[in-house]
């Protein structure tokens, strides 16, 4: 599992899976989260712009990332 540090209180999802490089543009990042493909702690996240927070861990197609504070 990768980590990804937060930098400030919180990132947002779909700027999450652009920067952590799961997807490789924000089209994609929002066609993912459409299609269920996307879980925030283990659950499907639905919210394109869902505010994520360092200790929660973020997974899409088999790759994980572990939200860290910066």
């Amino acid at each position: 599992m990768d980590r990804f540090a937060v930098r400030g209180d919180h990132i947002r999802l779909d700027q999450l899976l652009k920067a952590a490089g799961l997807v490789g543009s924000g089209g994609e990042a929002h066609a993912a989260v459409e299609a269920g493909q996307v879980r925030v702690n283990g659950a499907v996240e639905t919210r394109k712009r869902a505010k994520l927070r360092a200790g929660q861990k973020v997974s899409l197609g088999g790759e994980s990332v572990e939200l860290v504070a910066e």
